[in-house]
């Protein structure tokens, strides 16, 4: 399992939470994004952001030319396909 792997932020769930939906390579789950929001901004800035996924929460952000990077190297090391069959498995949105 990866430390981290990169997903896209596309709808917020639930704005008092701090919840939001990412797709990471197709997949969608919701996930926490309350360590990667500025005190300033609100929740909805969020939306298309791209973030370091790990057992539901977002735990940094990153741009879009690392979060592809990173998909290439994990796809190479077979973890892309591991890791989204575990978010499917969890069965969660």
């Amino acid at each position: 399992m990866c430390l981290g792997i990169p997903g896209q932020i596309v709808a917020i769930t639930d704005a008092s939470r701090g919840l939001a939906t990412v797709d990471v390579a197709g997949v969608k789950r919701e996930i926490s994004v309350a360590f990667v929001r500025n005190a300033d901004e609100a929740v909805e800035q969020l939306i298309g952001a791209w973030v370091l996924v790990h057992v539901g929460f977002a735990m940094s952000r990153i741009d879009e030319d690392e979060a592809a990077e990173t998909l290439k190297i994990l796809s190479e090391l077979g973890e892309v396909a591991q890791e989204t069959e575990a978010m499917r498995a969890s069965g969660r949105a």
